[in-house]
């Protein structure tokens, strides 16, 4: 959802964060020309981490206007320990852009047709209701389908539920149950279930699992080693610092409880990545220089389709996979993510002139207002939207 650009203001304030983009900190100036090194620090969208939105982030800015890298915050509020700049996060939604880049793949290698409905391809799970349904919709979120219904309506009560085990077929036939929210192609709703739909889409067509499509065509031939789908498993591998989340504890107070161990079944192949603000960054240059889709699909992620937003009526923000914002004065490409505990994202110029990927160690990684510490790392990065 979009923000009302006095809320973005009243934050950057807050911040002190400039309506022009950043010139990033003294060592991005030794990676810049001089006219660029102007305005804010980047490293003031960290100070004083751990504070109550958040106990840590890790960012990383590059493109040919140079590149910066920080840190900030805490391993664990435990130890207190610095945070590892090299720790892996989840990356919630994020994932939407691999599982875009993958299906757009296997339309290159004419597997999967962008125009084919996605009854064809799953007779057997995608009803009546749905069946002019097509690829190109299931990614950019104009397909009408409803959200799965998921139990709990509180952060407690997903809490207590946090090891639960969703099955991406079980979603889909719960949300396919469901009227549709508007006829296909004609309206723009954000939400999972286009994308677990396409990830049974991949397995249908390679006969293979999800997670080793993603592995095969994008993971390894990037060198990602620090990037996975962790299945069914809760905890997160290797280094990593941990996420917090607000809510009421045992004895009846609210305060920061350690949610680095869930499962994260419910997202899948919209949103379980696990990965490094380094793979990410690889990632997100080479996706932008058609280095992972090629040639005309690749337009497919940078093209808006032409219909209004279900629930605020604006012009459509989403492409397969990714959205666009306009800050600063131009265009800027790319992808937020929340799970319980995390914040991530990516994001660039269309021809890379800068990227941004960072990780925030959220408090309030999935409330309806963007983390401020977030916020003030894309504003410092790219501007104040237009």
């Amino acid at each position: 959802m979009r923000k009302p650009l006095r809320t973005l203001l009243a934050a950057a304030l807050v911040l002190g964060v400039a309506a022009g983009p950043a010139a990033l900190s003294p060592a991005f100036a030794a990676h810049v020309p001089a006219a660029a090194v102007a305005g804010p620090d980047l490293s003031a969208a960290l100070a004083g981490l751990p504070r109550a939105d958040a106990t840590a982030a890790l960012v990383r800015v590059g493109g040919t206007e140079g590149s910066w890298t920080g840190a900030a915050g805490v391993h664990d509020l435990e130890s207190g320990a610095p945070a590892d700049p090299a720790g892996r996060f989840r990356a919630g939604s994020v994932t939407k852009v691999f599982t875009a880049a993958v299906v757009l793949r296997l339309a290159e290698e004419c597997r999967i047709d962008l125009d084919r409905t996605a009854r064809s391809y799953l007779p057997e799970l995608i009803p009546g209701r749905y069946a002019t349904v097509t690829v190109r919709q299931l990614l950019n979120h104009t397909h009408g389908i409803p959200a799965a219904r998921l139990p709990g309506e509180t952060v407690e009560e997903w809490y207590e539920r946090r090891f639960a085990v969703y099955e991406p077929e079980e979603l889909v036939r719960d949300a396919t149950a469901q009227p549709r929210e508007f006829r296909p192609g004609t309206r723009q709703h954000y939400l999972n279930i286009g994308y677990t739909i396409a990830g049974l889409i991949v397995e249908r067509v390679t006969g293979d699992t999800y997670e080793h499509a993603v592995e095969r065509r994008v993971l390894r031939p990037l060198g990602l080693r620090d990037t996975y789908l962790p299945g069914r498993e809760a905890g997160i591998r290797g280094p990593h610092n941990h996420g917090y989340q607000r809510m009421r504890l045992d004895d009846g107070t609210t305060g920061l409880r350690d949610v680095s161990v869930w499962r994260a079944t419910d997202g899948w192949a919209a949103g379980d990545l696990i990965s490094t603000t380094a793979d990410l960054e690889r990632f997100t240059r080479a996706l932008f220089a058609g280095r992972v889709v090629r040639g005309p699909l690749l337009e497919e992620m940078f093209t808006l389709p032409r219909v209004a937003d279900l629930t605020s009526g604006a012009p459509a923000a989403y492409s397969a996979g990714l959205s666009m914002k306009r800050l600063g004065g131009r265009e800027v490409w790319g992808k937020t993510g929340g799970r319980w505990g995390y914040n991530a994202a990516i994001a660039s110029t269309r021809h890379g002139e800068r990227t941004l990927v960072y990780s925030v160690n959220a408090t309030d990684a999935k409330g309806q207002d963007m983390n401020r510490t977030a916020l003030g790392l894309m504003i410092a990065a790219y501007g104040l939207p237009d």
